[in-house]
């Protein structure tokens, strides 16, 4: 038979003491990430096809194969104009958090 350590109920590390921070913190990160997630699903394709439809074929009268191809270059660069977003935001995020927690 194994001997295990019978420590009292009351010396036990507290789980919810880690270091993530408290739990606020979290949830504006996972908010964080759930936008820009969302964002980046809904942004390029809406922007691609709108773009696709109104502003190459329609208002500037491109044909659909070179509206496909300048619509697609628009999308792309939407996701990079969001991959920087989301950087800049969690950097700025994270900064302020270290602040924060420098001043106890």
């Amino acid at each position: 038979m194994q001997n295990y350590d019978k420590a009292p109920l009351g010396s036990r590390p507290d789980p919810a003491a880690d270091s993530r921070g408290n739990d606020g913190s979290l949830l504006t990160v996972l908010k964080t990430l759930l936008f820009f997630t969302i964002l980046m699903i809904t942004l390029p394709i809406g922007l691609y096809f709108a773009s696709k439809k109104y502003l190459f074929e329609g208002s500037l009268g491109y044909s659909n194969n070179d509206s496909y191809f300048y619509a697609a270059i628009l999308a792309v660069v939407a996701v990079h104009v969001v991959l920087a977003l989301f950087v800049y935001v969690a950097w700025n995020e994270g900064s302020r958090q270290s602040r924060e927690g420098k001043q106890d």
